[in-house]
């Protein structure tokens, strides 16, 4: 057996969890709780044993079957973190579906659904990348409309399902438009091949259809709604979905990034669409009142900052956005429950800490003092202006965390305890970033120098992003304002472009038949 392959028993793994619960479809399926657990387990030790596979032998391809797969430290980093999260969610499944009806049936999707994400992070064949990413759409359909009786889970799943096919239809045309170019189908030749330049026509073309593959994939605005009306599904589902396989535009975007290279027009519309979801996902997010529906907007708002950094050609730090915002949108879809609960023990919270424009002011002077002061520590030699200027917007939500401690009615310690997870959060930023890059040098491209559009961009991006902290960050003074009640409005309905994708694609006609 090629050792390359071994990776492949990470989803044979999860397959058998799925065999099994479509077995026992029932309620309360016997052992197949357990089976799935393990094999979730199980995929999460064959991840591991594909990592010291890499480290022995370095980077390869192997095939079985007629499945290639590409085993390298990109492959081998989101095998880790797809099989940890899967097993966490399916043990959590455990116990929140217990007696549910069918829930054999939906540990059944549930397995498939992460089978179909652990193949795709290492698809080593274009044909394989595209069967993969397409799978993991339709079975997490099915896991949307686990309550098909549900009228906004129907409307969810609708819009859902004409983003995921335009999203299919965009990468199988990438997919014909790379073979053409390059004559294989092999992702390691084509991706050799693009790095050292090899640029014929049709790989252009073939940047611009993955770009959209990757919007689409990862809810990018105006395609966004459905990822924030999924709350109908079980709470499993959301963690699997924010966590995992809303990623896999980031991720089609990082295995693809010699090419992506090819092609800064492309690079540079990821960066303008990205900017604006993740702005306006940050501000749609802060008037949200239910916690499941804020977590969404918060999704929206961190995809749009993945594809933005992607734009930036900073294809580690996206991988290393991906890693972050998968455990902690995991644990906070599953903590959802408690954090609520928690919310209303609080019999008696206290007067709120309330920062005024003085206090917006002095803590975004303190978080840029504190970001080159880590900075020069750390050394801004070798660092690239789309990684600085990064690392600017960064430290604007360093300043938002230092604007609550420094509010006149804040306790010293609170004021004490912000300083210091703002010190903390701006060494973590450059040891990470400074880790991930090399960790990742020779697997993913350098980030090129900036031309003039990148620039413009990038200031652009600098200056937008640190109005919106601003915004943020003098939230309880002007939200309430009558001169804002209305923006506030706008603002919590999304500013309605969903209701117009509604009325686009009918959904609207689901609650008049439901």
């Amino acid at each position: 057996m090629d050792l390359y392959t071994l990776s492949l028993l990470a989803p044979a793994a999860v397959l058998v969890a799925a065999a099994a619960g479509f077995l026992n479809a029932g309620r309360r399926p016997e052992w197949v709780p357990q089976i799935a657990e393990g094999a979730a387990l199980a995929a999460v030790v064959a991840a591991l044993a594909s990592g010291a596979v890499l480290a022995a032998q370095g980077p390869g391809t192997g095939e079985i079957l007629g499945l290639m797969v590409r085993l390298d430290l990109l492959s081998v980093v989101m095998l880790l973190l797809v099989s940890f999260v899967g097993w966490v969610v399916l043990r959590y499944t455990r116990s929140y579906l217990d007696g549910e009806d069918r829930q054999g049936a939906f540990t059944g999707w549930m397995a498939l659904t992460l089978a179909s994400v652990l193949t795709f992070v290492q698809a080593g064949h274009l044909g394989l990348f595209v069967v993969a990413f397409v799978a993991t759409s339709i079975f997490l359909e099915r896991l949307l409309l686990f309550y098909p009786e549900r009228v906004p889970a129907r409307r969810a799943a609708r819009k859902k399902f004409v983003t995921a096919r335009l999203g299919d239809a965009a990468l199988i045309t990438a997919a014909v438009l790379l073979y053409n170019a390059y004559a294989t189908p092999q992702i390691g030749e084509i991706l050799a091949a693009a790095r050292i330049g090899v640029m014929p026509d049709a790989a252009l073309w073939a940047a611009g259809f993955l770009a959209l593959a990757a919007l689409l994939k990862s809810a990018q605005f105006p395609t966004h709604g459905w990822l924030t009306e999924v709350m109908e599904t079980p709470t499993p589902v959301s963690a699997l979905l924010h966590a995992g396989v809303i990623n896999a535009g980031g991720f089609l975007l990082i295995r693809f990034s010699d090419v992506l290279l090819l092609a800064p027009g492309v690079l540079a519309v990821l960066v303008m669409v990205g900017g604006f979801t993740a702005l306006f996902g940050g501000l749609v997010m802060l008037t949200q009142p239910a916690v499941k529906t804020s977590l969404a907007w918060s999704t929206v708002a961190q995809m749009g900052f993945m594809i933005l950094q992607c734009g930036l050609a900073l294809f580690p730090l996206a991988l290393l956005h991906i890693v972050a915002h998968s455990l902690y949108k995991a644990h906070a879809f599953l903590a959802s429950g408690m954090a609520v609960e928690g919310v209303a023990a609080i019999r008696r919270p206290g007067p709120v800490a309330i920062p005024s424009g003085g206090a917006v002011l002095k803590a975004f002077v303190a978080a840029l003092v504190i970001y080159g002061l880590v900075g020069a520590g750390f050394g801004f030699d070798g660092k690239s202006p789309q990684a600085i200027a990064l690392g600017a917007i960064l430290i604007f939500g360093v300043a938002y965390l230092l604007a609550q401690g420094l509010a006149d009615q804040a306790p010293k310690v609170l004021t004490q305890r912000t300083a210091l997870m703002s010190v903390a959060a701006s060494i973590a930023y450059f040891a990470l970033q400074r880790g991930t890059e090399a960790a990742m040098a020779g697997t993913l491209p350098a980030t090129p120098a900036p031309g003039p559009l990148e620039w413009a961009l990038m200031v652009l991006a600098v200056i937008s992003f640190g109005a919106v902290a601003v915004a943020q960050a003098m939230f309880p003074l002007w939200a309430y304002h009558p001169a804002a009640a209305g923006l506030r409005v706008h603002l919590s309905n999304g500013l309605y472009a969903n209701a117009v994708m509604d009325r686009i694609l009918g959904g609207w006609a689901l609650r008049r038949t439901g």
